[in-house]
């Protein structure tokens, strides 16, 4: 169940996307702050050369990432673009943790099948399927 705090936190920040994401994250029982955090830093985050943010990191289940994967910003902006994105789910799994992509038009489809599928550690985005 969605309290009426919890929905407050996601209110305000984030995309429509991963405000939906917090929303159903919250739906299927799991706590904020407790189960999951969201806008993750590391290696100095977007600031630092090298430093990327993780949309939402997660304790339960543990060593688990879910990152929100825009098409525009994510499929069209070229092999730069590609080339972070990769070095980031690198740069994650060194730290022992599994970045699960969900694209965005998968969210607003059934966002509540995408983060389930996620929480299993299944990628269904594009470029999981090898289609970015």
């Amino acid at each position: 169940m969605v309290t009426a705090s919890a929905a407050a936190r996601a209110q305000g920040f984030g995309s429509v996307e991963e405000q939906m994401v917090f929303q159903e994250l919250l739906r299927q029982g799991l706590k904020h702050g407790e189960d999951f955090t969201f806008q993750n830093r590391f290696f100095g985050g977007r600031l630092d050369k090298g430093g990327l943010v993780v949309d939402f990191l997660f304790s339960n289940p543990p060593n688990l990432a879910i990152n929100i994967t825009g098409f525009y910003y994510h499929y069209q902006q070229g092999v730069g673009q590609l080339a972070q994105d990769v070095y980031a789910k690198l740069q994650l799994a060194q730290q022992g943790i599994t970045l699960i992509e969900i694209d965005d038009d998968d969210v607003h489809r059934d966002a509540a099948f995408y983060v389930r599928e996620a929480l299993r550690f299944r990628d269904h985005s594009r470029r999981a399927r090898g289609m970015g």
